[in-house]
């Protein structure tokens, strides 16, 4: 039997590299079962990064955009999930979401170190929301 897809959106900051992250990470590992979306309180542009690490891991984000969390209010969504407290306080309501959750990772943007090391952050980021998502979305 064929159920519907759940639509899921993530929220973080800028919708820059968590969110950005999750959403194709959804979508990649269980995009038969989920739909996910992803937006920010704030946006601004993906991080350049994420394109990097994602294609690491032979997916594809470059079609990706930063937008506003405002662009789904209308849109039924069975989960919205923040990534970063800022997030959270910033959409302490979301209409149409079903569920709400949260969980917070890091932002690596804000790592200071090496170009080498700054990488390794995306990546450790990247790895933490992918074992996440197939932990709480199996």
């Amino acid at each position: 039997m064929n159920f519907p897809k759940q639509t899921v959106l993530f929220i973080c900051t800028h919708n820059a590299v968590r969110s950005q992250m999750a959403e194709a990470l959804l979508n990649n590992i269980y995009g038969d079962r989920y739909t996910a979306y992803s937006a920010g309180s704030d946006p601004s542009q993906i991080d350049p990064l994420v394109k990097t690490v994602m294609s690491e891991t032979n997916i594809d984000v470059s079609h990706h955009r930063s937008k506003g969390f405002c662009v789904f209010q209308e849109v039924p969504l069975d989960y919205v999930i923040t990534l970063c407290d800022q997030a959270r306080e910033a959409c302490p309501y979301f209409p149409g979401g079903r569920f709400r959750m949260h969980k917070g990772f890091s932002d690596p943007s804000r790592f200071q170190g090496s170009a080498e090391d700054l990488i390794q952050e995306y990546r450790r980021v990247r790895d933490e929301i992918k074992r996440w998502i197939e932990k709480e979305f199996h």
